[in-house]
């Protein structure tokens, strides 16, 4: 029996019975060159060599300032397997991923970092979990090889950020994961310029699983996600996926307005009861400092809840602009007859 889709049409066959699925490895790379090369022979060494999938592996060069275009450039030259993509110039973490989903072949894509944290060798059991019918494989982490300060933050960016999204999100899953070609599609053709990856995937919904895996430390080389990063790439996960925060302007606005109108009722029965709060009268309180107290309060409530609509607004505004996320520099592409898919 033919499986058929809604509209009557037949189904193709499930690429996960073929022999030889391609593979594609998408690296997004911003000044790896201390680790880029461990970083190819890992690869290479845990997935070139399998007789149960082809690979290709992309790596995309996000404005390196560094020698790792070169090296990326002798990989591909000498390498029929690398797809090399460069960007113009710095864009970021996330559009590096999203130019390397757009240029990858494979029937299965695995997005994982340059710096070795994230082991290659993950991506067997993850085709193991795709073959068993799973269109997503998302790596789940445990046990950490960073600060304790680094390991609260993201244990508590994770949490809240289930809270607040409209979406069903993993906790402790990054970016690193196995996806059908299906969902990769799906994923590339989302119009939105403001990416989050792991928020996308989550999104387009299809069968998706959690892998546990232990996270590594960086092989070599300094993490290109500082403080600062982390609390952008933070809020586009929140702003880009809830209106949890335009709610809480309401809550503040409901919780000031309350807070107003009890002080009012209680000054009022002061000055007609004699009532005291805490032993204390409203004659007794410095006028100047109550004010001065109440205006910086109404004042930083004001402040937040304008600096939380200007962030949905700054947002309208880049998409409105329908500028590419990322502009290509170069692309060396190996051979055809190498990205052949199964």
């Amino acid at each position: 029996m033919t499986a058929t889709t809604g509209n009557g049409r037949a189904l193709p066959p499930d690429i996960r019975a073929a022999a030889h699925p391609l593979l594609s490895v998408v690296i997004p790379c911003f000044n790896e060159e201390q680790v880029i090369a461990l970083t190819h022979q890992a690869l290479i060494e845990h997935l070139g060599g399998r007789d149960d999938f082809d690979l290709e592996v992309v790596y995309v060069n996000d404005g390196s300032r560094d020698g790792t275009e070169g090296i990326l450039l002798s990989l591909a030259e000498t390498d029929p397997r690398v797809l090399l993509v460069s960007l113009s110039r710095n864009f970021g973490h996330q559009p590096a991923v999203s130019a390397g989903l757009d240029h990858a072949g494979g029937n299965i894509v695995a997005v994982i970092d340059a710096d070795l944290q994230d082991p290659p060798a993950v991506i067997v059991d993850m085709i193991a979990l795709w073959r068993q019918g799973h269109d997503v494989v998302y790596g789940v982490r445990a046990k950490r090889k960073e600060s304790a300060f680094h390991r609260f933050a993201y244990a508590a960016f994770y949490r809240i950020y289930q809270r607040m999204a409209e979406i069903d999100v993993p906790v402790d899953s990054g970016d690193f994961a196995l996806m059908d070609r299906r969902v990769v599609d799906a994923i590339n053709r989302l119009p939105e310029k403001s990416r989050f990856l792991r928020g996308l995937r989550a999104w387009v919904g299809f069968r998706q699983i959690g892998l546990v895996y232990e996270r590594a430390a960086r092989a070599a080389g300094e993490t290109k996600y500082p403080l600062s990063k982390l609390v952008r790439l933070a809020m586009d996960g929140i702003l880009n996926f809830s209106t949890a925060p335009l709610a809480l302007i309401s809550t503040l606005g409901m919780v000031t307005a309350a807070g107003a109108a009890i002080a009012s009722v209680v000054f009022l029965m002061n000055k007609t009861t004699g009532l005291s709060v805490f032993g204390m009268t409203f004659d007794w309180i410095p006028g100047f400092t109550a004010q001065i107290l109440t205006s910086l309060f109404l004042g930083g409530v004001q402040l937040l809840s304008i600096g939380i609509v200007g962030q949905y607004i700054g947002r309208i505004y880049h998409e409105a602009k329908q500028r590419p996320p990322y502009v290509v520099r170069l692309v060396h592409r190996p051979a055809p007859s190498t990205r052949d898919r199964a």
